[in-house]
């Protein structure tokens, strides 16, 4: 598949670590990595785009190899000094990654797009792939809770995602576009696959499914489109994936991560663990290890799903 192109649809760190394999197996230019925006806020003046930045960092080799996120080597001085000035800390900024929010911010302000932005900072960082935002438009996630709406950050870094979660709406969907190149990308002549990665399907692929035309976009392609679960054994590997299907009533299996993407998969990557659910999926189904903890495995995953979508394309 070295002479076409894939389309990864993104969000958080699961998504990150599929993204990187991908761009450490393919050709640079062969991979456009679409990613979650729903999460995007305003804080302390500044944009705040964590899903972008997570994918930024991580293809760039910069990101804190022990959270997934924010920037290895972190320092933490503005954080300190705005605490003893009775500031908001409960999102924390760190010294390099406040450089990227107060940029971009500056950038956006004087009318740049933010995929243009983002572009520019993957070619900065040394990325081969093309990493693009979901859309232009604000796209954002709202959590219902018995106890109330909440905006997504203060859902799940201020309270932890600790509010039972009864259901989620994105604010801003329905009058969004999709990003012109993601469009390209998705339509693209020399697209040979779709990867949906293994991120939480409710907080990190919803979003990208909820702005107008992009759900078109996987239910009419030609190519394989492929969602890897995130689920290991039936659980999460990482984040609250596994309590917001129990608090929403679904079944906790790759059974249910199927049937969620029901309307726009083709097939199904599951682990080793879960290889016996394999015969109650209906669609095609690839068994192997899913769980990224090495930089070997994000590779090995990655040639996995892309030998997997070689076997399934026609012709």
């Amino acid at each position: 598949m070295s002479a076409r192109t894939i389309v990864a649809l993104s969000g958080g760190i699961g998504g990150a670590k599929l993204a990187l394999g991908l761009t450490r197996v393919l050709p640079p230019g062969a991979l456009t990595v679409v990613v979650n925006t729903g999460d995007d806020f305003e804080h302390l003046g500044l944009m705040i785009c964590p899903d972008l930045d997570t994918t930024l960092y991580t293809l760039g080799g910069l990101a804190n190899p022990e959270l997934g996120w924010g920037r290895a080597d972190e320092t933490w001085t503005f954080m300190r000094v705005l605490e003893t000035l009775g500031g908001e800390s409960w999102f924390r900024l760190g010294d390099g990654d406040l450089a990227l929010h107060v940029e971009r911010t500056r950038r956006l302000a004087a009318g740049e797009s933010l995929t243009t932005i983002i572009a520019d900072v993957a070619r900065r960082f040394g990325i081969g792939a093309a990493v693009v935002p979901m859309s232009e438009s604000p796209v954002r996630t709202r959590v219902l809770t018995a106890a109330g709406e909440l905006a997504f950050q203060d859902y799940f870094v201020r309270q932890r995602c600790a509010p039972a979660l009864t259901g989620v709406r994105f604010a801003g969907a329905d009058a969004a576009r999709a990003a012109p190149a993601a469009v390209e990308a998705l339509t693209a002549d020399s697209l040979a696959a779709i990867v949906i990665c293994p991120s939480n399907p409710y907080l990190s692929i919803d979003p990208i499914l909820a702005v107008p035309g992009m759900r078109q976009l996987l239910e009419q392609a030609r190519v394989p489109v492929i969602a890897v679960s995130p689920l290991v054994g039936s659980r999460a590997v990482k984040g609250p994936t596994a309590k917001i299907m129990q608090e929403l009533g679904v079944e906790l299996s790759a059974r249910a991560i199927a049937a969620h993407y029901a309307d726009v998969i083709d097939a199904l990557v599951l682990d080793e663990a879960d290889a016996g659910l394999a015969a109650h999926i209906p669609v095609p189904v690839h068994v192997c290890k899913t769980l990224m903890v090495s930089l070997g495995d994000r590779e090995q995953l990655a040639r996995e799903v892309l030998g997997f979508a070689s076997r399934l394309s026609p012709g």
